[in-house]
């Protein structure tokens, strides 16, 4: 079990595709204690070397693995997965079964956003917000 260190705060990324990989990045920088879990060992080549974070090769929909990586300790946890379907589950579990005070949710199909909400899931859908930004340029 990782004891919290002087770091701003402890935060977990689900998928460390292009957006988790990036937000692993930012948010080392700014003094936190990052987490990136993905189930493709791989998939951390996105990382830099000279990431400060941790990397763990496992699959976040299984509680066990969430556990082993210390997610009752997290004050945040980011899913940024492709996947709706594993980003709702996993945010599920962060929320309700560990208790995380903070979960963030990838979310491409804005008709699911309703499910997200029942679960008080915040979300961020990359299409809302590149339709928003296609409208600002426009207008």
């Amino acid at each position: 079990m990782r004891k919290k260190t002087n770091a701003k705060q402890s935060v977990m990324i689900v998928g460390c595709g292009q957006l988790g990989s990036m937000l692993a990045e930012n948010l080392c920088e700014g003094e936190n204690s990052v987490t990136v879990i993905d189930s493709n060992d791989s998939a951390f080549k996105k990382l830099s070397p000279n990431f400060g974070g941790f990397t763990i090769c496992a699959d976040a929909m299984d509680p066990e693995s969430l556990r082993d990586a210390d997610i009752e300790n997290m004050d945040i946890v980011l899913v940024t997965t492709d996947n709706d379907n594993v980003n709702i589950f996993v945010a599920q579990l962060a929320k309700e079964i560990f208790n995380v005070p903070q979960v963030i949710a990838r979310l491409y199909d804005i008709k699911r956003e309703g499910v997200y909400k029942e679960f008080g899931i915040k979300t961020i859908c990359p299409t809302v917000l590149s339709a928003e930004a296609f409208r600002n340029e426009v207008l």
